[in-house]
């Protein structure tokens, strides 16, 4: 597929759309303290809309938080859960780190890339499916991991991983191992990063065996966590009247404000 440089989705937002997501970003905003902190958010929140993040995306963040295209895009481009292409309807990613690896992660991405017939970051023709290499995906205690939209599956095998997405393929149901009982589509995935939920955050199995162990374990011992210990702490966080609000910071510029010495604003300085 063909983009438009850089991103593609040039062309407005029609009215109806531009109004929907104006008043979700404005629900997203009225969460922060300051503005421009919704930007996360609203990166998820237009990339359930046109499912990869698009220029006229970038460029709605931008307007609606006060900032320029390009703080904008520095943030987009930096984490990999905000795609600057279109992804499959169905993104699988494969854990391929030091743990996954080690338990076979490396030969499940070999053949699972074979199978489908795409590489890392990109979709199969119908835009079923896309596939990623994932460097961790947090769940070593169940390794081999993979995600779909985000979604855990675990304990794979090359077996299991072309089964999953023949199945995906196919338009048939399936339900992660951890967490809602069947995966939604990647922008509705997106909609719920944004700050949507879905009402599915309860569904299914929230913590696996692998991950109570070391709590059995304890029990079974009759360990317990040290007691807190008594009196001031040691450093109290600032408040919000020992912190003002410095104007954006453009590159090689030194941050503007006065800051509570030892706080995070004073050692960014």
């Amino acid at each position: 597929m063909q983009l438009e440089p850089p991103y593609g989705g040039t062309a407005p937002y029609d009215l109806e759309t531009r109004e929907a997501l104006e008043r979700d970003a404005k629900e997203i905003i009225a969460r922060y303290p300051k503005a421009r902190s919704a930007l996360l958010p609203m990166l998820h929140l237009v990339q359930s809309v046109d499912g990869h993040i698009t220029q006229r995306g970038i460029d709605l963040c931008a307007d609606l938080l006060g900032i320029t295209a390009a703080q904008v895009t520095g943030v987009a481009t930096f984490y990999t859960q905000y795609k600057r292409k279109p992804v499959g309807e169905y993104h699988v990613g494969v854990c391929i780190n030091t743990l996954c690896a080690v338990m076979g992660g490396d030969q499940i991405w070999a053949e699972l890339s074979e199978h489908v017939g795409v590489g890392h970051d990109e979709a199969t023709p119908d835009g079923t499916v896309s596939l990623e290499r994932i460097e961790c995906n947090a769940a070593c205690d169940f390794a081999p991991v993979m995600t779909v939209n985000w979604e855990f599956f675990d304990d794979m095998t090359p077996e299991k991983a072309k089964a999953l997405v023949d199945d995906l393929r196919a338009g048939r149901e399936v339900a992660p191992s951890r967490g809602p009982q069947r995966v939604c589509t990647w922008k509705d995935a997106s909609r719920v990063l944004a700050g949507f939920p879905d009402g599915r955050a309860h569904e299914g199995v929230q913590a696996g065996p692998q991950s109570l162990r070391g709590l059995e374990v304890a029990r079974d011992n009759g360990w317990a966590a040290p007691p807190v210990p008594a009196g001031p702490v040691d450093a109290e966080p600032p408040t919000p009247d020992e912190v003002t609000d410095p104007p954006p910071n453009e590159p090689g510029k030194p941050i503007g404000g006065s800051v509570k010495p030892g706080s995070q604003e004073g050692r960014n300085q």
